[in-house]
């Protein structure tokens, strides 16, 4: 799933969601018109939580490792 995001000035919006970033991009095209010149956009990919505590959980699985690994160069 994708979010677009528009930031016009002060006022942020948060528009979606979107299966495809292609869908995100057309309706970019159509939300641009109404905003100002000096309009901000991106398109987020959204995560689910699973998959962020997965990731999460990788990353701490990987510190750990590089400590054990420091621990036992140093005795």
């Amino acid at each position: 799933m994708y979010l677009l995001t528009i930031r016009d000035g002060l006022q942020t919006r948060h528009i979606g969601p979107y299966d495809s970033p292609k869908q995100a991009a057309d309706d970019l095209d159509r939300l641009l018109a109404v905003c100002g010149e000096r309009a901000r956009w991106q398109i987020h990919a959204l995560e689910t939580p699973q998959e962020l505590v997965s990731r999460l959980g990788e990353a701490a699985t990987a510190q750990l490792a590089g400590a054990t690994g420091r621990r036992q160069a140093a005795a």
